[in-house]
């Protein structure tokens, strides 16, 4: 296995983790952040969050700039993507810090594009994810990270950059599942 797929599988790994710290009542305390206390629990899960997120850009910038880039990382990268963020999301529902029928849209995107390329797989096409994909991740990382932190340090601004950001991914997510079905319709129309 080579480092981007052992990244990949990391990335993978650290999952549990992340919803261990999330899920688990832990007594370690936390730290008053403007009008909100920051758990110690997840401000270590958000960290995680933030590792694993890193290692999405690290592995595929190696294993592009090496050539390494091989069928089970191209399995393996967007399933990871897709757990992690997914897990994220719903725990972040569960905190109460992300409305449910936005994590709905965002996850709903996923499923639906997901089963494009499986479509195009089927017919021996590849389906690049394209600029607006990489920024709907870009965004979605952001707002995530921001709300698992309890919006620190802007909570002590009172500014709710971890609730805008989600909307701005919410934003990405949906024109970019557009764009991704309209530049890549001729898949379903042509599949046998």
């Amino acid at each position: 296995m080579n480092i981007p797929n052992r990244l990949t599988m990391s990335r993978i790994l650290l999952i549990p983790i992340f919803i261990v710290l999330m899920t688990v009542p832990f007594s370690w305390g936390g730290w008053e952040i403007g009008n909100a206390t920051l758990p110690v629990a997840h401000f270590v899960a958000a960290m995680i969050f933030i590792i694993a997120a890193a290692t999405d850009w690290v592995d595929g910038y190696y294993a592009r700039k090496y050539n390494l880039v091989t069928n089970l990382g191209k399995f393996l990268d967007p399933l990871a993507d897709k757990l992690l963020v997914s897990a994220a999301l719903i725990l972040l529902i569960e905190i109460g810090l992300a409305p449910a029928w936005v994590v709905i849209v965002i996850i709903s995107r996923e499923f639906a594009v997901t089963g494009l390329r499986l479509v195009a797989a089927g017919e021996g096409i590849v389906l690049a994810a394209g600029k607006m994909g990489k920024l709907k991740t870009a965004t979605q990382m952001v707002a995530i990270a921001a709300l698992l932190l309890h919006n620190y340090p802007f909570s002590y601004l009172g500014f709710p950059f971890g609730t805008i950001m989600l909307y701005v991914s919410l934003f990405f997510t949906v024109l970019s599942g557009l764009e991704y079905f309209i530049k890549n319709w001729h898949v379903m129309r042509d599949s046998k």
